[in-house]
């Protein structure tokens, strides 16, 4: 079993002094483990979607080192190899760092796999994205029919983004 705890501290002093982007993983974390836990995911599953979740943005340095820009092809052509060290550190396994590199690899190629761990990791991402860059309702609606598949995460952006607001 990876060790989530000791992997989201080193996942925050990779991002130390970059405060945003250590909020932006710890949400998707959260919304991961919510999404994963309403959708039945197995332990097993479930901790390396919580993993994938802190990583999944980790490439984003590499890539504006070597590429002068975090677009997301970047971060999910160098995430992998900074990814590597620190699950191994962290417990995970070959087998284990082999699926959680691939979430990683492509968390930004929403037509990559239909299978629920991935999907959950694009729903979550989504989530955190659309409030950080403010997306306006009818892009959240289009995106609500284009990338989200799972029952959990569908309820979940209705509730945030299209429902009308509690008004006292």
């Amino acid at each position: 079993m990876i060790n989530i705890s000791a992997l989201a501290a080193a996942a925050a002093h990779y991002d130390a002094g970059d405060p945003r982007r250590v909020q932006h993983f710890i949400k998707v974390y959260g919304y991961c483990r919510l999404l994963g836990l309403s959708e039945g995911l197995d332990t097993h599953t479930q901790n390396m979607l919580e993993a994938a979740a802190l990583l999944h943005d980790i490439g984003i340095h590499e890539a504006e080192r070597r590429h002068g820009s975090s677009a997301g092809p970047y971060q999910e052509q160098e995430g992998p190899a900074v990814a590597c060290p620190l699950l191994s550190a962290a417990g995970a396994d070959e087998s284990e760092i082999e699926r959680i590199c691939w979430l990683i690899a492509h968390h930004h190629s929403c037509q990559a796999g239909e299978n629920t761990d991935f999907r959950i990791l694009l729903e979550a991402d989504f989530l955190v994205n659309a409030d950080e860059d403010s997306l306006p309702r009818e892009s959240i609606a289009s995106a609500r029919e284009r990338l989200f598949r799972t029952d959990s995460g569908k309820k979940l952006l209705d509730d945030i983004f299209l429902s009308e607001p509690y008004i006292i």
